[in-house]
């Protein structure tokens, strides 16, 4: 069976509406359809709320976002062009509900309470990991407001193994130190005391998942194989997985 026929999973009914080739023409990584259904099922998204996608890529998160909870839509992104990302809602039928915006993430040019939520897919681990980060960035949400993030994860922090796994260091190199547990994660969210409430955990299958999109990516590029796929094949779901975190601010 071709790979992209794999990218249609009954634990997520609502990204199965949308067609593969399109979400692998916008790939900047992982499913992230599949990471923010999952996510979303932490929060209380609504419509007419103002949401900040943060790390929002080429647009389809946001697309999903405005046609799936029917929230406003901020992306924002520090590497692509808001008139690229922007030409993927006027497509889409959202650019009346999504704005696209090119902004440092450490730098953030809204208003104290702008947001009802922020989301980040995939790309809290470019930026978000201090423990300076998470406080800063609650400040932007509203009352109430709430905060998630579907990221890479490791199973076992890299400071108890006591080094990275080969397969993983092949790939990631340095960067795995910005891979932590869902329970790390949690943990330096409560500590951090700008939230009333923490959850996290891990996604089932999320190794296998993202072995899934990434050979279906492979596949519509027509190459056989990737390092990061090796990397994903080798570690079946030993070490690498994603977390998915929550947090509520009073």
């Amino acid at each position: 069976m071709p790979a992209l026929d794999h990218l249609t999973k009954d634990a997520f009914p609502k990204s199965a509406k949308y067609d593969a080739m399109w979400l692998v023409d916008l790939d900047m990584g992982p499913h992230p359809l599949w990471l923010l259904e999952d996510l979303a099922a932490d929060l209380d998204l609504r419509p007419g709320m103002r949401v900040l996608d943060l790390g929002s890529g080429l647009g389809a998160t946001s697309v999903f976002l405005a046609k799936e909870y029917g929230v406003d839509v901020v992306a924002a992104d520090l590497w692509v062009d808001p008139s690229e990302a922007g030409a993927v809602f006027d497509k889409e039928g959202v650019a009346d509900r999504v704005l696209p915006v090119r902004v440092d993430a450490h730098q953030l040019p809204f208003g104290r309470g702008a947001f009802d939520a922020i989301i980040s897919i995939d790309a809290w681990e470019y930026f978000g990991t201090g423990d300076h980060y998470p406080p800063y960035v609650a400040k932007f949400l509203r009352p109430g407001g709430q905060l998630g993030v579907a990221t890479p994860a490791l199973t076992t922090e890299v400071r108890e193994l006591g080094e990275i796994p080969d397969h993983v260091d092949k790939v990631v190199g340095s960067e795995t130190a910005a891979w932590h547990t869902a329970e790390w994660l949690r943990s330096q969210w409560d500590f951090c005391r700008a939230f009333t409430s923490v959850t996290a955990r891990t996604q089932p299958e999320g190794c296998a998942n993202w072995l899934l999109w990434e050979r279906a990516v492979n596949e519509l590029k027509g190459q056989a194989t990737s390092p990061v796929q090796q990397m994903l094949e080798a570690d079946g779901g030993a070490f690498v997985t994603f977390a998915l975190v929550t947090g509520r601010v009073a």
